[in-house]
């Protein structure tokens, strides 16, 4: 025990081990020694320390930032596309529109086009498109509705894509006037489908769409992604077609899971198109059938957009059309493959 003077009064200083230790270090070079690394590390300690505190701090600073500035945009974006101010300016949003797809707006009354602003062409079938977008080469094409048997032997069996020779299929490649076997080939009288079968009334939408997004899941071999609502504008939700196949399979695990269609036969955005007898019993063939012949199920539409069952759509389908064709003045847009990077060995792709 001993006292020590503080302001001229005297306190008690209570001595423990380590103080023992560390007097009896002071009274040689060797502890005096210690001592000072001892300090020189805690000043270094507390140098690293102070400048991996600033670090993090400036990394969050400049991770809020960012995260801020993109929230503040995608609002925007949102508020340009999705929300109008009010019912007023949606009708007259709407108005514009209708105003400048017929090509009858009034004079000195701007015309809006929406979603792009870009100048557009007028268009007998109500779809406008920006002007001097393409110079196409027009040819007509028919397809194979029915073929007939070629021999009296009773072997012959329909086949969805039909019986083209290899001739057929090499002069099929060619842009000019023909008929070709591009499947939905029926055989004679008498003879069953082929396969893919929609009901009328599915088919009935289908011919009135004029942009189309579309997609397929059978086999139940994935789950259903709904398009990021809030994302979509109201022009597109109007006037764009978002279709999904499926087969019976799929429709009875989505409706045990609570996904089921409503009155109109949609889930969320996607108007839900069963098909009955499929043409294959692999379903990867099966899903080529609307991957590659949208063309064929939406015969009177201008642009169809393929979204693969894996991928959820999270942009508006206008802006995908005026980003990748208009603005490039291009026919068709692909997405890079993971693995492939040849068009034709996506579309034709190697068997091991």
């Amino acid at each position: 025990m001993a006292l020590y003077r503080n302001n001229g009064e005297l306190f008690t200083e209570r001595r423990g081990i380590i103080d023992a230790v560390f007097s009896s270090f002071r009274k040689s070079d060797h502890g005096s020694r210690v001592l000072r690394r001892g300090r020189r590390f805690g000043r270094i300690t507390k140098q690293r320390l102070s400048r991996l505190i600033f670090l993090i701090t400036a990394f969050l600073s400049i991770s809020l930032t960012v995260y801020g500035l993109k929230m503040f945009f995608q609002a925007k974006m949102e508020s340009r596309f999705s929300n109008p101010h009010n019912l007023q300016e949606e009708r007259n949003l709407q108005e514009n529109i209708m105003v400048a797809e017929v090509g009858k707006a009034p004079k000195g009354k701007r015309r809006k086009h929406f979603p792009c602003e870009v100048g557009f062409r007028e268009s007998v079938d109500g779809l406008v498109e920006p002007k001097n977008y393409m110079n196409f080469t027009w040819f007509s094409l028919k397809y194979v509705d029915h073929e007939e048997k070629t021999s009296k032997i009773d072997l012959f069996e329909p086949r969805f894509g039909g019986h083209q020779t290899l001739e057929e299929r090499e002069n099929s490649f060619y842009a000019k006037n023909q008929t070709l076997n591009c499947g939905f080939v029926k055989g004679p009288p008498g003879y069953p489908s082929t396969g893919f079968d929609i009901n009328e009334k599915d088919k009935t939408y289908m011919f009135s769409c004029k942009i189309a997004v579309s997609s397929c899941i059978f086999g139940s071999s994935d789950f259903l992604r709904r398009p990021t609502s809030r994302l979509i504008s109201t022009y597109s939700k109007s006037n764009v077609c978002f279709v999904m196949f499926m087969d019976d399979v799929t429709l009875s695990k989505l409706s045990s899971e609570g996904n089921s269609p409503d009155e109109r036969g949609y889930i969320g955005l996607w108007k839900i198109v069963i098909v009955k007898n499929l043409p294959y019993e692999d379903m990867r063939r099966t899903g080529k059938v609307p991957k590659f012949l949208s063309h064929r199920l939406f015969p009177n539409s201008r642009y169809s957009i393929w979204l693969d069952s894996k991928m959820r759509l999270n942009s508006d389908p206008m802006l995908i059309i005026e980003y990748f064709l208009w603005r490039r003045k291009a026919e068709y847009a692909i997405s890079n493959h993971y693995d492939r990077h040849n068009v034709w060995e996506e579309m034709f792709p190697r068997v091991p």
